[in-house]
Formats: C-alpha cells, sequence, structure tokens
C-alpha cells in the first residue's frame, strides 16, 4: 500500500513538474502571447513549488517506510539499477529540491537572499538526476517546460555577457540611487517594465530587480532605474558612485576610481500598457514603490504633449513615505518640461504622506531641492542587447522554432544510430542521452540563430547611428540634455503624521470622478496593498448603479 501510494504521489509530482518552470521564464514567448509579466508569474512558480516538493517529499516517505518496514532500507536507497527506476539518482534530486525548498521559504528568503538565491541553482542538479531516476521516456512527460525554460536561460545568459553604458548616476540624498543606463532605439518597452541588473565589481553572481522609473518616451536610447539603499549590494554601489564622483571632483589621476561595469536583463512585463486604458488612475505608492509611476506620469505627460492615443485625464498618486527626507525623489521627474500646459489638460493630484514626522523640518521648503552627486558617464560599454525581454518576436520565433527542430533531430540521429543500433535500454542512460540533446539543440541550433540576431541587431545600431548622425551633424557620444532635469513638482500637498484613509480617499474621488471606471495600480508593501485590495473589494460590492467599478492591480515585484 506504501508503495503503491507513493507511485501515485510521485506520478502526480510528475506532472507538476510539467508546468513548473514556466512561470519563471521571464522572457518566454508563451508568457508574452498571454500577456502575463514574470512578476506575476512567479506567483505560480511559488505555488507549484510548494505542491510539487510535498508530494515529492510524501512520494520519498513512502518508500523509504516501506523499505524499512522489509528491511532493505539501505540497500534500495543505493540501488542504480539499468532496468527501471534508478533510486539513488531519485534520492540525490529529492535531496537538491529539499535544500531549495527549505531555503525559499519566506522567512529564510527575506533574512538570507543569497542563499535562497544560490542554493537555488541546485535546479540543475534536480532536473539532471531527476532524468536519471525515472528514464527517457517518463522524463519526456516533463520536458517541456524544462526545455521552455532552458530556451529562456540560454538566450538571458547570452544577453547578460553584454556590458551595459552606465550613462549618468546620481546619489540622492535620500538614501537612492538613479541609473541610467544605455539602450537601442530598437529596444521597446512600456512604464510598467523592470530590469534584473548586475555590478561585476559587486558581485559576478547577484542579479536584483528594478523597475524602470522613465517612460519610453523620455528618450530612445536611455532608460532609467531608481535604486534604494537598503541592503549591502546596494550599499556598495552608492560608495562606488561617490568615490567616482570625488575623484572627478578632484581630479586624481594617481588613484583609480572604483569602475561600475553594470550588464542588464530584459526589459521585462506587460506588453500592452494597461495604466493608459482607464479614464481615471489611481497609483497608490510606499517608499521607493512609486518609482514605476514616475515612469507612468512621464509616459502620460508626453503623450499628452505630442497628442498621441492617452485615455487617463484624472490621476492622483497617493505616497507614503517614513520621512520627509524622501521628498527628493519628486526631482527625477520635472512635470513643467516635459508638458508645459498640462494643467489644462490633465488633472493630476500628488498627496504625499510623511508617516513618521508630525511636523515639517525647519528646511522643508529646499528638502525637495537638496543637491546630488552625480557623474557623467559612469562606464563604457554599449546599449543593452534586445534578445530578450520586450525585444523583437520574428528572431525569438526562429529561436524557438530552430531549438525544437534541432533537438528533434539529435534524439531521431541518436536513437537512430546509436540506441537502436547497439541495443541500448539502460533507462538512466537513455534519460541522460535525453538531457544532453535538449541542452545541444538550444545551444547549437539555437545558438546559431543568437549569433545571427546578434549581427542583426549590431547592423540595425550602426544603421540607427548613421541616420541620427545625419539629422543632427552636431550630436555628441552622450547627450546630458536628453537626460532627466532636476526641478521640483510644485502641484502637490503634504500631509504629516498621518497615514492614507483609503475609504475617505476613494468616496471622495467616486464622487468628484463620475461613474466612469477607475484603475488603481499598487506598488510598495504588502500590507498596503492589502489595504487597497481589501477597499477596492468593498467599494465594488457595495457600489449604486452610478458608482464607478475600482479596478485593483498590483505592481510588486517579490523573489
Amino acid at each position: 500500500m506504501l508503495e503503491l501510494s507513493g507511485l501515485r504521489l510521485g506520478s502526480i509530482g510528475l506532472y507538476c513538474t510539467a508546468f513548473l518552470f514556466l512561470p519563471v521564464a521571464r522572457g518566454s514567448v508563451l508568457l508574452r502571447l498571454v500577456d502575463i509579466p514574470f512578476e506575476q508569474a512567479a506567483r505560480y512558480h511559488v505555488w507549484l513549488g510548494h505542491l510539487t516538493m510535498l508530494l515529492f517529499t510524501f512520494h520519498g516517505l513512502c518508500y523509504v517506510i516501506a523499505w524499512a518496514m522489509q528491511g532493505r532500507l539501505l540497500h534500495e536507497i543505493i540501488a542504480w539499477e539499468n532496468f527501471g527506476v534508478a533510486n539513488l539518482p531519485g534520492v540525490i534530486s529529492l535531496l537538491a529540491g529539499l535544500l531549495m525548498w527549505v531555503t525559499s521559504l519566506s522567512p529564510v528568503r527575506k533574512k538570507q537572499f543569497e542563499l535562497f538565491f544560490y542554493t537555488h541553482q541546485l535546479y540543475v542538479v534536480f532536473v539532471i538526476f531527476f532524468a536519471l531516476h525515472v528514464g527517457d521516456f517518463i522524463f519526456s512527460i516533463a520536458a517541456g517546460g524544462i526545455f521552455l525554460f532552458v530556451l529562456d536561460r540560454f538566450l538571458r545568459f547570452c544577453q547578460s555577457r553584454r556590458n551595459v553604458k552606465v550613462i549618468s548616476a546620481s546619489c540622492l540624498p535620500c538614501g537612492t540611487v538613479e541609473l541610467v543606463l544605455s539602450k537601442p532605439g530598437n529596444l521597446s518597452y512600456n512604464a510598467l517594465s523592470f530590469i534584473f541588473l548586475q555590478v561585476r565589481e559587486l558581485s559576478w553572481l547577484q542579479w536584483h530587480p528594478f523597475s524602470v522609473s522613465s517612460s519610453p518616451l523620455d528618450g530612445k536610447n536611455h532608460l532609467s532605474v531608481l535604486l534604494k539603499v537598503l541592503g549591502e549590494w546596494t550599499a556598495k554601489l552608492n560608495g562606488n558612485i561617490l568615490d567616482i564622483s570625488e575623484a572627478s571632483g578632484q581630479n586624481k589621476l594617481a588613484i583609480t576610481p572604483p569602475k561600475i561595469t553594470a550588464s542588464v536583463e530584459g526589459p521585462y512585463g506587460h506588453e500592452l500598457p494597461y495604466h493608459l486604458t482607464y479614464e481615471n488612475l489611481i497609483l497608490v505608492a510606499g517608499g521607493i514603490g512609486v518609482s514605476p509611476f514616475f515612469a507612468i506620469l512621464s509616459d502620460i505627460l508626453h503623450r499628452t504633449r505630442e497628442g498621441k492615443p492617452c485615455l487617463p485625464s484624472n490621476v492622483l498618486l497617493i505616497w507614503a513615505i517614513k520621512k520627509s527626507d524622501e521628498l527628493p525623489l519628486l526631482s527625477t521627474v520635472d512635470m513643467e518640461s516635459i508638458c508645459p500646459f498640462f494643467p489644462n489638460k490633465l488633472n493630476l493630484e500628488i498627496d504625499i504622506y510623511v508617516t513618521r514626522e508630525s511636523e515639517p523640518p525647519l528646511e522643508e521648503g529646499n528638502v525637495d531641492k537638496a543637491e546630488s552627486s552625480r557623474v557623467f558617464p559612469i562606464s563604457n560599454g554599449c546599449g543593452m542587447s534586445v534578445l530578450v525581454g520586450t525585444g523583437n518576436n520574428i528572431w525569438s520565433g526562429l529561436y524557438v522554432l530552430s531549438s525544437i527542430v534541432g533537438f528533434i533531430m539529435l534524439m531521431s540521429l541518436v536513437d537512430i544510430f546509436y540506441i537502436n543500433r547497439f541495443g541500448i535500454t539502460t533507462w538512466w542512460y537513455k534519460g541522460l542521452l535525453f538531457v544532453v540533446c535538449m541542452l545541444a539543440g538550444v545551444f547549437v541550433f539555437g545558438g546559431l540563430v543568437v549569433c545571427l540576431w546578434y549581427r542583426w541587431e549590431k547592423r540595425m545600431t550602426a544603421i540607427e547611428k548613421l541616420e541620427d548622425s545625419k539629422q543632427n551633424p552636431q550630436i555628441v557620444p552622450v547627450m546630458h540634455n536628453d537626460l532627466p532635469q532636476r526641478k521640483s513638482v510644485s502641484s502637490r500637498k503634504i500631509f504629516y503624521g498621518s497615514r492614507p484613509n483609503f475609504e475617505d480617499i476613494f468616496g471622495s474621488v467616486s464622487e468628484q470622478w463620475g461613474h466612469a471606471n477607475i484603475g488603481v495600480i499598487v506598488c510598495g508593501p504588502a500590507t498596503l496593498q492589502t489595504s487597497v485590495a481589501k477597499e477596492c473589494r468593498s467599494r465594488n460590492m457595495k457600489r449604486g448603479s452610478y458608482h464607478p467599478i475600482f479596478h485593483f492591480n498590483s505592481h510588486s515585484f517579490d523573489l
């Protein structure tokens, strides 16, 4: 009974594994077709991961108890049979999975993120020994999702090898770093995109996600991100930028200042800018969660100025911060310069709640005009690669198609000229050959398409630069005047010593803005998201026929 139960649990876990890797394929064409961005798809991976490891744990436990009852536990655990299921590879795969599972639990992940990140690389051990455990035929049930993940992982690896030029870096007095990164003009993204950033001087393995804080209409050759100094990695980055600023200011040629070698994966996010589909828009942010909303505001203002399709006419930004020293973040968006006449066409309100200060500081008049340390340029390199994220769908399709065809060809050749010819029947060995053919199909056949894609991208970049030079003969390599200016936002209200009362706020806007539906986007702590979601649900359940529907959207990212 125990062995039969273990077999059934393992079979169910196998089908869960078939979907386990799909949500973490960041640039997957499949996710883009169904318009599920990676930051939301990652939740499904978490749920599936818990379910899969729970099933596999009980799968192994049932067999362990049965073997112990029969007095052959050690013999069965170390058994590596040539025909049928090999037990020892299954034990190794299960142990790797358990280690990943334990370190991914919320208390460990939040306090020891690096431990979680590094142990999660054991997925390689988990997959390979899983194939050795069950053989090629059973492994093929779960191979589809794993194959799509390998496709995405190889493409991300190729993209991340490029050194991206950091056009400028700013250290704001509120403990926030702004980086302006170079990108090619043909790389598309929207105001709700995000990127993964690596700085090799800080770590060769760590990648951190950051929301894009600039609109794609701010400039076709750069994008900006805001980084809050919260941990060791961001603190080191902030220190390096300050050292570079000090060295360049004092012309210390004898001392080599620290460098910043940046690599980027992405951008990822929604294919369509859904923030432009609402006539009325409420943006709720907590702390540094305001950065994607700066991109939204800039996007709306640019579209208003240029007369492009832009549905939002009423926008309310609610920003909750702990102390007023975070107010200089508002200087990263110069609304008056983007669209001088926006008050005539856009009803924009900015309500700021300073929760841990009961009254304004003495220097309130200058708090949002504090000077920042800024460096131009800060590193050498080139623009971001367009291999993943919101890149070219034609090249992405060719890459996927060539990898699949290559895998099928290799499996057919191996089966005809090796397995059948020499009469190979060993399950674990055939499972190993299956994995090798799958990887070779991606690396060899898909790699050929990637090389051609790189050459095409290089050619398009050269053509773009040539056209820009013809249109602007006096252009310089780094257009400092094309970067965000440093002016404060004048239209705002600041409330000290209080938190936003969403019941009053939502009631007020529903009366003022009429019955048109209201889009609500939240980016911040889980408690803030819960409060806003609860109020939206309450309003929708109690609403009358002439009251708006509140559409709740979350933009928070949590690995």
